[in-house]
């Protein structure tokens, strides 16, 4: 797709339009920041005998050489008594990275029950966790920590860049150098000038911030089955857990027809990717696309309406009604 065809024409909270150039999408810009953003929150509580720290020697002896992670038996150790993961262990071709002995097919089977004993705190807890977990379950807990740090949610190039929410908000703006709004609406006119030639590519990401939260619209273009689609879609800049308090409608038409949709928005703990294959969000074939266009069908010229609203518990009658921001 010739992205520099692409005008993308936004405003949000108002009738008035910004121009916005396309200049930016599809670029993989460098990030200037560190690549983990989340900040350390050190404490001195006390957490207790019966608790290994992370830097501790206990922790330190469980800690492989090779790729520094928490070793899970099987433990290999050489004749020397040095130790490695099962994993590096195929990686260095049977030798020793330490003392370059041969290493056999020796377990450790001491250290693999000082693991059985340990309990340690989740490996996050320098970001919030307060979570302990015996040895063998920490790293499953890991995997679905509330506290792990989000992956930068720029669907236009392979960006590896994590954070917490305000570190990805600044990366978003300074290195992405995405469009930023404030306001709960927004009213999105998108053209292209051949839409017949349709490419897999992210056209536009834009972040909006409201109810103190931030959200990602996405709007892009791609093949389902033999057919091009356009997709309208919002991402939720936190946990799924808070997603579930929103709701976002959106609204595509043009010559006395509409599509609406109206949907919870997704995680950004959920990949791009695996929004836009769920197809969760509002999808518009290419005909209709061209007849909401209008004209002689050769240019695309669609307007994206929408807003986003919280749901509210309303204690009297137990069900929840829409909180509209002004």
């Amino acid at each position: 797709m010739d992205l520099e065809s692409v005008e993308c024409i936004s405003s949000s909270d108002g009738m008035d339009e910004d121009e916005i150039h396309p200049n930016h999408h599809h670029s993989d810009f460098p990030s200037t920041k560190p690549r983990n953003g989340a900040t350390n929150n050190n404490n001195n509580n006390s957490m207790g005998p019966t608790l290994i720290a992370p830097a501790t020697s206990v922790h330190e002896l469980l800690e492989c050489p090779v790729c520094t992670n928490s070793m899970y038996p099987p433990i290999h150790q050489c004749h020397n008594g040095h130790t490695l993961c099962s994993t590096c262990k195929a990686r260095v071709h049977n030798r020793c990275p330490t003392c370059r002995q041969e290493l056999g097919d020796i377990r450790c089977l001491a250290l693999e029950k000082v693991a059985e004993s340990l309990e340690l705190p989740c490996k996050y807890y320098s970001l919030g966790c307060p979570e302990i977990f015996p040895y063998y379950s920490k790293l499953k807990h890991e995997t679905v920590c509330n506290f792990r740090p989000y992956s930068c949610p720029y669907a236009g190039s392979e960006c590896s860049v994590v954070g917490d929410i305000p570190f990805l908000v600044a990366h978003l703006r300074d290195d992405h150098k995405v469009d930023m709004h404030t306001g709960c609406t927004f009213n999105h006119r998108y053209v292209k000038s051949n839409p017949r030639e349709v490419e897999n590519a992210t056209w536009m990401l834009t972040v909006f911030h409201c109810f103190g939260q931030y959200f990602c619209l996405h709007f892009e273009a791609f093949q389902l089955g033999m057919a091009p689609v356009y997709m309208a879609f919002l991402r939720f800049m936190g946990d799924e857990n808070e997603a579930r308090n929103y709701s976002y409608s959106l609204e595509v038409g043009a010559n006395g027809r509409k599509l609406i949709w109206e949907g919870t928005p997704r995680s950004i703990r959920d990949s791009h990717r695996k929004v836009r294959d769920s197809h969760d969000g509002l999808i518009i074939q290419r005909n209709m696309a061209l007849f909401f266009s209008g004209g002689d069908r050769k240019e695309l010229k669609l307007r994206v309406t929408g807003r986003i609203w919280k749901e509210q518990q309303n204690s009297d009658v137990g069900v929840c009604i829409p909180n509209l921001c002004s």
